[in-house]
């Protein structure tokens, strides 16, 4: 794997300590600006939106423009975005800076996954993008609860002063570590990769991940409470609560990584299954402390066991525009990731409680199941995307992923399905 792939992975550490990192400081943001809980979290929502309308929108605007000079830019103005958040007097000012951080994150996630996969043979995509993804990963065994740690000691303020650090630090790293990327022998052109979303295959891929997404988001934006209110920890465990959904995270991501090349929906399926069980699970025993720690890390490795496989997919089936493959990837798991927090603040607002919004997660990854198996039936064939073959079964499925891999790599720019 090539060095710059990890240069990546530090960046989308530093991006993801930032979005993740809110909850476990909603408390003390929600206690420093006067609002509630629940519309603390609409923080989280706040940079969920950013992301989902930046992903496309900064992926159009910088088709043309090179690669590594998009990525330095971009996190310029997330670094830029932090200290603005560390800074911000007010709630709205604080908002403000969330969604302009959102915007810089969703064009980094768009570009630096179309530059992973330019760097690694085809048959090695999945785990390119695992690489990635695990930065995430470690951002929450270590940059999400160092986060919570310094929000508990030095105020929630020092957590943002922190990843605006981290961000300084990846920015140094594009600049010197990864190299300017060839453009391709044919211009981008948007109208022909905007084709990709006439195939069923594509939708059938953003609802699976946004259901995906909104489903974990729906409990996990709210486990601080859930652990201290519900599970009666003391708010010191949570950090290390947190590090365990990393730790968890980290193995998930490892695991799905390695198999997702070769049994893609095997993998997909596999792990949205392991995450219903393990949300109702959290609905049904959350209340017991060491059920509610062990279910925190379980719910790790579930969620993001499926993360390279829906990444991988989705780059599959809109193989002709890798940018906007990148871009609707990212849109997709944030759309979930703003109507996850959104319905469980709705769900606690309403009265219901903090394991209510695990019940709701469970509905939702179950919903996400079912577009998956039916993304299982023959698809046909649409002008302007590369989509998998018929899979009449997970093994079947697998293996047209795999000669759509094959066949991409001798014809890069083929329009024809």
């Amino acid at each position: 794997m090539p060095l710059s792939v990890y240069i990546l992975a530090l960046s989308v550490f530093a991006l993801g300590t930032s979005e993740f990192m809110l909850s476990g400081l909603l408390p003390p943001i929600a206690d420093d600006m006067g609002v509630s809980i629940p519309r603390a979290g609409l923080l989280i929502s706040a940079f969920a939106i950013g992301m989902v309308v930046g992903a496309p929108l900064l992926a159009v605007a910088t088709l043309r423009l090179p690669r590594r000079t998009t990525l330095v830019a971009l996190i310029a103005v997330f670094g830029l975005g932090q200290v603005a958040g560390a800074l911000a007097p007010g709630y709205a000012v604080l908002f403000a800076s969330r969604v302009v951080s959102a915007l810089a994150c969703a064009g980094f996630w768009a570009v630096g996954a179309s530059v992973a996969i330019a760097m690694v043979p085809v048959t090695s995509r999945a785990r390119a993008l695992a690489v990635m993804i695990g930065g995430l990963s470690i951002a929450n065994v270590l940059g999400v609860p160092a986060g919570a740690f310094l929000g508990e000691g030095l105020g929630w303020r020092s957590a943002f002063w922190a990843v605006g650090a981290a961000s300084a630090v990846a920015l140094v790293g594009i600049v010197t570590l990864v190299p300017p990327i060839p453009p391709p022998a044919e211009r981008p052109r948007l109208g022909r990769e905007l084709l990709v979303y006439r195939d069923r295959q594509v939708w059938l891929s953003i609802g699976t991940i946004a259901l995906t997404a909104a489903g974990v988001f729906c409990a996990f934006s709210y486990l601080a409470p859930l652990l201290t209110d519900v599970a009666h920890l003391d708010k010191g465990w949570v950090p290390t609560v947190l590090a365990l959904f990393g730790a968890g995270a980290l193995i998930g991501t490892t695991v799905g990584g390695r198999f997702s090349d070769a049994h893609l929906f095997g993998v997909l399926i596999s792990g949205m299954v392991a995450d219903t069980v393990v949300l109702v699970a959290f609905a049904l025993l959350g209340r017991y402390a060491v059920a509610a720690v062990l279910l925190s890390f379980l719910l790790g490795i579930a969620c993001f066991s499926t993360a390279p496989a829906l990444n991988a997919r989705m780059f599959h089936v809109a193989a002709a525009a890798p940018t906007l493959a990148g871009a609707t990837t990212t849109a997709a798991f944030n759309l979930g990731n703003t109507a996850g927090p959104w319905l469980g603040g709705a769900i606690i607002d309403a009265g219901l409680g903090y394991p209510a919004t695990a019940w709701a997660g469970a509905a939702l990854n179950a919903a996400a199941i079912c577009l998956a198996l039916v993304s299982l039936r023959p698809n046909r064939r649409t002008p302007g995307s590369r989509v998998a073959g018929r899979a009449d079964s997970t093994d079947q499925a697998d293996q047209a992923d795999q000669a759509d891999q094959a066949d991409q790599a001798n014809n890069p720019v083929r329009s024809d399905a």
